[in-house]
């Protein structure tokens, strides 16, 4: 039986407000200065969600090779806690996101028996961009292919919510090859790339980058991007969507893809052949729900199934509904592969059951 998170309401307490000192906090981290800087790790030791502390300290770095610029970037990822022969999902992110997104749902997959990774897109989340690359979309689709080649190498049931969801069009279009079937959720894959934005002064884009880190603006966000959130719950969130920007080199890597023009998959919808199903959170504030029949009718074999009562990011809000919709798509795994699925830690076990 899968393991439930509750769905978030305006009834609902934060999640993961656990009274953690700073020692107990860093054991429970488990990160170590080798993957994060030491005053983002000071920064991350603030969140008090335990799902997003324990995925952060799942966090491994990969080196991947880009083909363009033979750069070798060490790449943010959370490998599965187990692996098969059938289709593995990849978990994307949306536009500066990073792989937390997937706090709630990725332990619910791995419950039910499924291979996950959740990967950060070149440009934004953890990765290591010291060597700044070109951070345009050939690069961040580069950078999957890369990834794919070297660690998954069998077609995968790719999941992109939001953006993501123009990031997965986009790379099934160029490598077929490497998808067995596509998931988007909520999915903004009609916008023409970053508009007018990209024609921006350099120093004007910077400024308006800074202002995207804000505290400020990044509440606005999130809690515009979900359905009736607590105010706890919306600051601890706001906090974990700005933790990668804290890092030196997201500046330069999101001024470079606005400049660059960012997304326009419009055109490459049809092309995609893969089967796919497509989820739509109904109170989506961001992104019109009508785009998602549009992208229903457009997408030559999809599926769609809407969950009532949920904003533009399901997958955190009500990831129980979005774990058992994506286990319903994907092909059943071995029961034998149960028995070394990791078991959810006590602690998060009775915060769940106190919460429900």
């Amino acid at each position: 039986m899968m393991l439930k998170i509750p769905t978030i309401n305006a009834s609902t307490p934060s999640m993961g407000i656990l009274p953690f000192s700073s020692r107990k906090a860093s054991r429970f981290f488990g990160a170590s200065a080798d993957v994060f800087p030491p005053f983002l790790l000071k920064e991350m030791e603030k969140i008090e969600d335990p799902f997003a502390r324990k995925l952060v300290s799942r966090i491994e770095m990969l080196p991947v090779e880009l083909t363009s610029s033979k750069n070798c970037i060490m790449s943010s990822c959370v490998k599965p806690m187990v692996q098969d022969t059938a289709s593995p999902l990849v978990l994307l992110h949306g536009f500066d996101s990073s792989c937390l997104e997937w706090r709630y749902t990725l332990p619910l997959l791995e419950q039910a028996g499924l291979e996950a990774w959740a990967i950060d897109i070149l440009g934004w989340g953890f990765n290591n961009l010291e060597n700044l690359p070109i951070c345009n979309v050939d690069s961040k689709r580069d950078h999957l292919f890369q990834f794919w080649k070297a660690y998954i190498k069998r077609p995968m049931l790719l999941v992109g919510p939001s953006l993501g969801a123009a990031v997965a069009i986009d790379f099934a279009a160029n490598h077929p090859e490497a998808v067995d079937k596509l998931i988007l959720i909520n999915a903004n894959v009609y916008a023409e790339g970053t508009g007018n934005l990209s024609k921006l002064p350099k120093s004007v884009a910077f400024a308006g980058v800074s202002l995207l880190k804000s505290l400020p603006l990044r509440f606005y966000a999130t809690n515009k991007a979900f359905s009736a959130l607590p105010f706890d719950t919306c600051l601890e969130w706001t906090q974990i969507t700005r933790l990668h920007c804290l890092l030196p080199w997201w500046k330069e890597a999101t001024v470079d893809f606005m400049s660059s023009g960012g997304y326009n998959v419009t055109a490459q919808i049809n092309q995609v052949l893969k089967k796919t199903l497509i989820i739509w959170g109904e109170n989506d504030g961001i992104v019109d729900s009508k785009l998602s029949v549009r992208l229903h009718c457009e997408l030559q074999n999809a599926i769609i199934r809407q969950i009532p009562n949920c904003g533009h990011l399901p997958h955190v809000e009500k990831p129980d509904a979005v774990a058992d919709l994506i286990t319903d798509f994907v092909p059943r795994q071995l029961p034998n592969t149960l028995s070394s699925l990791p078991v959810v830690a006590e602690q998060e076990q009775n915060l769940l059951v106190h919460q429900i």
